[in-house]
């Protein structure tokens, strides 16, 4: 039988649409898929059978003139509605693959059993060495002479004298001022710009 005839007689037999991988898998193989496609072209050219292209996606249908056009045109948009299912499927698919790639590059980056217990040997072995370099800090303690405290100490002493006696020097002429200065004491120091113990916080008193 001619490759167009089986085609026709596919068609009219189902009477709904297919594209040319459907009828090429329905017929079994029995035509080669090249053949499958001329007979539809030939037969769309004839008029017999009705070409319909969706997307990237052609599907044929028989023309039959006692068949209701809403019938047909409700069954081509099922048809549609099947091819974008598939087509969102097939986007999913595509992305779980992505990720299921991603993760796999990542577990092959990842260091092995034996690399992560080597790795951890050598930073125990830093923390090891940091922990006796703490405790040698720790117990080198420094102790001054008895003679280098005592000097410190009397040079404390003798500075402190000086500072208390130039201090009270110097509140004596602040005093002798304000006899006759007009304003208060805070003001003067202001003027002067003198700061105080209490306004630097040394708690000395004299």
């Amino acid at each position: 039988m001619d490759p167009s005839e089986v085609v026709m007689k596919y068609l009219r037999d189902q009477n709904r649409p297919y594209s040319t991988n459907d009828i090429f898998s329905n017929l079994r193989e029995q035509i080669k898929k090249p053949a499958v496609q001329k007979a539809l072209d030939y037969l769309v050219e004839q008029g017999t059978v009705t070409e319909k292209v969706y997307g990237k996606q052609k599907v044929y249908v028989v023309k039959q003139e006692h068949l209701n056009a809403k019938d047909l045109g409700q069954e081509l948009h099922d048809l549609d509605s099947k091819l974008n299912a598939l087509s969102h499927k097939l986007t999913s698919a595509e992305q779980e693959l992505k990720s299921s790639e991603n993760l796999f590059h990542e577990l092959q980056c990842s260091p092995t059993t034996s690399e992560a217990q080597e790795e951890q040997k050598v930073l125990q072995n830093k923390v090891q060495t940091l922990k006796e370099k703490l405790e040698s800090i720790s117990k080198n303690t420094v102790k001054l002479p008895e003679d280098y405290k005592e000097r410190i100490q009397k040079d404390h002493e003798n500075n402190m004298k000086e500072w208390k006696k130039r201090k009270r020097l110097c509140m004596d002429i602040i005093e002798t001022i304000l006899e006759s200065y007009p304003g208060s004491k805070r003001s003067l120091l202001n003027e002067m710009g003198v700061e105080t113990d209490e306004d630097v916080g040394v708690p000395l008193i004299l």
